[in-house]
């Protein structure tokens, strides 16, 4: 078992300087070895978040870390952050290194896209396009630069599939058509977005990559609400490429959005996460979740996010291994500002920190041999 605390890796049995260097070597020697995020022990659930890396959600600073860590009164154990590939396919390194240097994990979020536009189709990063080969060469220095990082990364590609405000969306690559690609009986869009996420791993295992766990990653809501899109199994690569699962539960965003209970939107979908997978073998992960501050409704952000945190610590979700909130501030298109961030008011500041206050949580990641 290999742990991630204080900034240093603790291998049982061996120094940490010696455990660094038995990750690396797992990770260069290809095949099965490697490293892969455990659930936490004793039931307990990890602590993470997007600590407001900015707009295009890239800006990686440590100093965001420490401000995120500071409010929440809790270190966290990964720090998320976006992968844009609209300047190209390459891997992050500078932003891996920056968190690894404060002691945490990064977590990576593939953005395969070419710009920040929502709801309709990317034409250069269509998902046929991945199926197809076309972005192999850059896939595998992406790849093969993550495998000589030598420790473990967490990563996801194409977030909140089943949403349509991004163009690895089914709706994009051939929506609920049956007779354009592949098997006849499945959803042409979907069953590309699966084959090209199976493919980026497995591009990424033959570079010896395998210091990486990946997630399949969903959203609480399916838009468009149409069956194909949303059977989250029509999308999932399959057990054997995806090690955690991973969801987004929101609150309102905008103005004009409505309190959404995080417990009643989860109940909804839970048992279908909870059947992707063979019965306990991939743990589930809140990866996104938070509410805008309503400064007609002040309190309401605060007993949110309580709500939220107090449901999962419940144990009323026993595949939960981890939750990590959404920490950003940002002005919409008619000047509204959408302020989702622990500290938009005294009230969500300390809500978030005394909720996260508890022993149920952990911010020291755990990681076993593949």
């Amino acid at each position: 078992m290999v742990r991630r605390r204080a900034g240093r890796w603790v291998l049982a049995g061996l120094a940490a300087a010696g455990a660094a260097a038995a990750i690396a070597a797992s990770t260069a020697s290809g095949g099965q070895s490697g490293t892969v995020l455990a659930p936490p022990p004793d039931g307990r659930i990890y602590h993470a978040a997007f600590p407001d890396f900015g707009g295009p959600e890239d800006r990686v600073r440590a100093s965001r870390i420490r401000a995120f860590e500071r409010d929440a009164g809790r270190e966290i154990a990964w720090a998320y952050f976006s992968n844009n590939w609209d300047r190209g396919i390459a891997f992050p390194r500078a932003s891996v290194d920056r968190i690894l240097a404060t002691g945490r994990t990064p977590f990576i979020r593939i953005m395969p896209r070419s710009g920040f536009g929502e709801g309709g189709p990317d034409e250069r990063y269509t998902m046929q396009s991945f199926v197809d080969g076309r972005w192999d060469g850059a896939i595998r220095e992406w790849c093969a630069d993550a495998a000589a990082v030598g420790t473990p990364l967490l990563v996801d590609f194409g977030i909140e599939v089943n949403g349509e405000w991004f163009p690895w969306n089914g709706r994009w690559n051939g929506g609920g058509r049956t007779d354009g690609y592949g098997d006849p009986a499945l959803a042409d869009g979907p069953e590309r977005f699966r084959d090209a996420y199976r493919r980026v791993v497995t591009l990424c295992r033959s570079e010896g990559a395998q210091n990486l766990t990946w997630f399949f990653h969903v959203d609480v809501g399916s838009y468009p609400e149409a069956g194909w899109n949303s059977r989250f199994a029509n999308y999932y690569p399959g057990d054997s490429y995806i090690d955690w699962i991973g969801i987004s539960d929101y609150g309102p965003l905008v103005p004009g959005d409505g309190w959404r209970s995080f417990r009643s939107r989860l109940d909804r979908v839970y048992s279908e996460l909870d059947a992707l997978a063979a019965p306990g073998d991939k743990p589930i992960a809140v990866l996104e979740y938070g509410a805008r501050e309503s400064r007609s409704q002040p309190a309401r952000k605060a007993r949110w996010i309580k709500a939220a945190i107090d449901a999962v610590l419940s144990g009323r979700y026993p595949r939960i291994a981890a939750m990590s909130y959404w920490h950003e501030r940002w002005r919409n298109g008619d000047g509204s500002v959408s302020n989702l961030r622990i500290d938009s008011s005294r009230r969500a500041r300390r809500a978030y920190a005394r909720a996260v206050d508890a022993t149920e949580l952990s911010s020291d990641l755990e990681f076993e041999p593949r």
